[in-house]
């Protein structure tokens, strides 16, 4: 009789736990989401921003969501730190002017994340253990950290930061940018879809400007604007980033299918006077765009950004009569004498001029509220599955204008 009391009690706890688990997982959000435009659209990442979560709820479990789109689950993050915060979720496929039903459940209890595979990632190393001599770093070991105020002796070519700056990447394409007065972006074409950051420069700083197993540098910045570097336009010049009292880097997501670095540039020395200029890179699964987000403590004239100039590469402009348009180059620029081609997506209000410099294509943009944003992106055709002609690179840079002008709308059931 008592093994029989205990087995019924048994069958209730379990059965309550069911029912507290059933009611976790229902319905905590439903979202209709439209595409407006008649082209189909692949790997389109959408958000419930941060105000909407925390309007339902009081604490935020991160491992508690999970978004549904009928029964299939879909990849989702939560992120609550950078410049964009809330629940990412990564719609694989959504047909041109298709409306689809999202639901999205919470469990509060739930301990351990859902398991996706990773296309993502963001990551800074720098040695550790060794020392600076005549501001070269002497010994030590890389190690991969979360943020780094970056001590005065460092300067560029001193052998201190892995691959000399912080890197991030999709499944398509990876990047880097110089944590130091050059301040340019860089381009790591990719030959696998795995992430491949954290091999690059562990076997020697200038190992990546070959071709490995995971891809190369393709792009030679030198004195350039690279890709989207940030810049400012002064005296008929684009001048990076190149003066300041510090630099702080942070990686602030890395993430299955959503990375983030932020950067401090503080005292940016202008002729307009100093300022501290604040960026927020970001980059999402299945795209090869990346976007810069920047805000500037004082006001300045202008933000500039641009391409290297090469003339192996043909200038691209386009969608002036769309929202966002574009300045482009495709050609045998990479590095290993492929086709590669670079873009910079900007909002045509906010364009003041297309111009030139000695070394770079430039596009300089009006601040609005000392803040700007633009998207950049490069193509190299060694890719799997790559752009391999100047026409599929101005087709893609038409459709990205076209979803960028169009973003998807998010409608959400109160």
């Amino acid at each position: 009789m008592k093994k029989l009391s205990i087995l019924c009690y048994l069958c209730l706890l379990m059965s309550a736990c069911s029912q507290s688990t059933e009611q976790a997982f229902e319905g905590f959000v439903e979202l209709t989401l439209i595409n407006p435009i008649d082209q189909d659209r692949a790997d389109q990442l959408i958000w419930i921003n941060q105000a909407e979560l925390e309007d339902r709820l009081e604490l935020i479990n991160p491992n508690g969501f999970t978004a549904f789109m009928g029964n299939v689950e879909l990849v989702s993050q939560y992120v609550n730190i950078g410049s964009e915060r809330g629940l990412a979720i990564l719609i694989p496929q959504i047909r041109a002017k298709e409306k689809i039903q999202i639901q999205v459940t919470y469990d509060p209890n739930r301990v351990e994340a859902r398991f996706y595979p990773k296309r993502t990632q963001a990551e800074l190393s720098h040695k550790v253990g060794g020392y600076f001599e005549n501001r070269k770093y002497i010994g030590g070991e890389f190690e991969n950290v979360e943020e780094l105020h970056v001590p005065a002796e460092h300067t560029d070519h001193s052998w201190y930061i892995r691959y000399e700056g912080p890197g991030w990447e999709s499944d398509q394409v990876g990047y880097r940018f110089y944590l130091d007065w050059r301040n340019g972006v860089d381009v790591f074409g990719k030959t696998v879809k795995d992430p491949i950051l954290q091999f690059v420069g562990q076997d020697g700083f200038d190992s990546y400007h070959e071709l490995q197993d995971w891809g190369m540098d393709v792009l030679k910045v030198a004195k350039s604007l690279g890709v989207g570097s940030i810049a400012t336009f002064e005296n008929n010049v684009a001048r990076r980033v190149d003066e300041t009292d510090s630099l702080y880097a942070a990686i602030t997501n890395n993430g299955v299918i959503y990375s983030s670095i932020l950067t401090k540039y503080h005292g940016w020395n202008l002729q307009s006077g100093k300022t501290t200029l604040t960026s927020s890179l970001s980059i999402h699964a299945g795209t090869r765009l990346s976007m810069q987000h920047l805000l500037s403590s004082a006001s300045i004239p202008n933000f500039a950004t641009g391409l290297i100039k090469d003339n192996k590469a043909e200038l691209l402009l386009g969608a002036e009569d769309k929202e966002f348009g574009y300045l482009a180059t495709y050609g045998k620029q990479s590095l290993n004498d492929d086709n590669l081609g670079i873009v910079i997506f900007f909002r045509n209000d906010q364009k003041i001029s297309i111009t030139e410099d000695e070394y770079s294509h430039v596009v300089v943009l009006r601040p609005m509220d000392r803040e700007v944003k633009y998207y950049f992106a490069a193509a190299w055709e060694l890719e799997p599955d790559g752009i391999q002609t100047k026409e599929e690179f101005v087709a893609y840079l038409e459709r990205i204008t076209d979803e960028l002008s169009n973003p998807i709308i998010v409608e959400i059931k109160k």
